[in-house]
């Protein structure tokens, strides 16, 4: 009698070493950490012609942070995206080289911030083992989130810098709580969207001819829309309310597939901007200053044109590094960071720069698309529309395709906060990768051995 051939063995299966999985990561990282320490030597060399004494320190620190980082996804997330970490940091290096030659003060509170994000990532990976634990806390983020925001608010706590109410000052120390909001409420709403999803989009109440979502299941998520006004008018950051609003929006529409929220949404918060520019001076100055900045070139429009002027010197190639004079600009290394490189990066380093922050968005939207958690997909789409929307912001800013907004441009501005809390955004998304690899895993190896046990069955019949 013959033997019954044996199931054919699913290679896909058969588990790879974790330093195999992860050898793209160290490789392109190690890569982002030679094009730092390159270019931080070439802005040395402009004012010295000696390398400086700290490069050996920097390298060892570039080299150090990078190999915890990767050490802690290979421990804690094996299978997840590997192009992630190395994209961001590869646009934390070059915002570090920008700013090293725009002040070098800041380049050293910066490098402290790349330690204590790197920090924060690894946290995150090593306490948030599974994103179902975030599910089941989607108020008290609701909470957090909120608290964050109206900090800033508070007479004695918060601090106005630069026209913006933003900031919390504890002595010498500041930062930005609006930054950790961003993640607490996307927590929330991908949460809350996940539960009430099928009734947002066939739950319908008639006002006239128009259709509307019950709302007591639509109710909390107002408050998102709320807070986003309340953002713009109490603390004068059109930026954020922005933001804030996009994410909702942009979140609800791929919950619910229907155009009509997107399009209300639109209107509501089109009209919420126009009153803004009636009744605040500073809105309307925004407003003015992007339609002809050239009316007040020596006050309120100086800022925009010295960025239009940057990119006009930079050309294609750029002055080179060091070579140009970006510092012209008031706050370069924040709001204007993206026209430094343009000036001394020129055409093609723009194109660089926002290559790697377009393949750091699809890389999030990949992961969403893949998730086979519904709380998975919709936290990473919503974590991924924070980068996407922030970036468009700030660079339409700069380039005067919009009015200009005090957001920074993800990893590349000078700001702590940020910072921080985009190395959270990434950890959270390589979870959710390290999640579907590991459910899709588990799920095809049942199917193999569900098939492999009914044709023993069949064979011993």
């Amino acid at each position: 009698m013959t033997q019954p051939e044996a199931p054919p063995v699913n290679y896909q299966l058969v588990p790879r070493s974790k330093f195999l999985l992860r050898t793209p990561e160290l490789l392109l990282g190690s890569l982002a950490a030679l094009i730092t320490i390159g270019g931080y030597a070439l802005t040395a060399l402009v004012d010295k012609s000696y390398l400086p004494k700290q490069l050996p320190s920097l390298l060892v620190l570039m080299i150090v942070l990078i190999v915890i980082a990767h050490v802690a996804v290979w421990i804690w997330a094996p299978r997840s995206d590997a192009t992630l970490l190395p994209l961001a940091v590869l646009l934390n290096g070059i915002g570090f080289i920008i700013i090293s030659r725009l002040d070098k003060s800041e380049a050293q509170a910066q490098a402290l911030w790349t330690a204590l994000g790197i920090a924060a990532f690894v946290i995150t990976l090593v306490f948030i083992r599974r994103t179902t634990s975030l599910h089941r806390y989607r108020y008290t983020f609701a909470f957090l989130g909120l608290i964050a925001i109206m900090l800033p608010t508070i007479p004695g706590i918060g601090t106005e810098i630069n026209g913006a109410r933003l900031w919390i000052r504890l002595g010498s120390f500041s930062f930005q709580p609006g930054e950790a909001a961003k993640v607490f409420l996307t927590i929330f709403i991908a949460s809350y969207l996940t539960d009430t999803r099928k009734l947002l989009s066939t739950s319908r109440r008639s006002v006239g001819k128009l259709f509307i979502p019950d709302i007591k299941f639509f109710g909390p998520l107002l408050v998102a829309w709320g807070t986003s006004i309340l953002v713009m008018v109490r603390q004068k950051d059109l930026g954020s309310s922005l933001l804030f609003f996009a994410v909702f929006a942009a979140m609800l529409y791929i919950a619910t597939n229907r155009v009509s929220y997107l399009a209300t949404g639109l209107v509501f918060f089109s009209g919420a901007a126009t009153v803004a520019y009636k009744l605040f001076g500073h809105v309307r100055v925004r407003v003015e200053t992007w339609i002809d900045p050239w009316a007040s070139p020596q006050d309120e429009g100086f800022q925009l044109l010295q960025s239009l002027f940057s990119f006009g010197t930079g050309g294609v190639k750029g002055t080179g590094l060091g070579l140009g004079t970006p510092n012209k600009i008031p706050n370069a290394s924040t709001d204007f960071v993206f026209s430094a490189v343009g000036e001394e990066l020129g055409l093609v380093g723009t194109i660089a720069v926002i290559i790697a922050l377009l393949l750091f968005v699809a890389s999030g939207y990949r992961i969403a698309t893949r998730a086979q958690r519904p709380f998975a997909q919709l936290f990473a789409a919503g974590l991924t529309t924070i980068i996407g929307v922030q970036t468009f912001v700030i660079l339409g800013g700069v380039t005067r395709v919009i009015p200009l907004t005090g957001v920074t441009l993800p990893f590349v501005s000078y700001g702590g906060s940020s910072l921080v809390a985009n190395y959270v955004i990434c950890a959270l998304l390589l979870r959710i990768s390290d999640e579907t690899a590991r459910d899709s895993l588990n799920s095809e190896t049942t199917v193999v051995v569900d098939n492999d046990r009914k044709s023993k069955q069949s064979s011993s019949r």
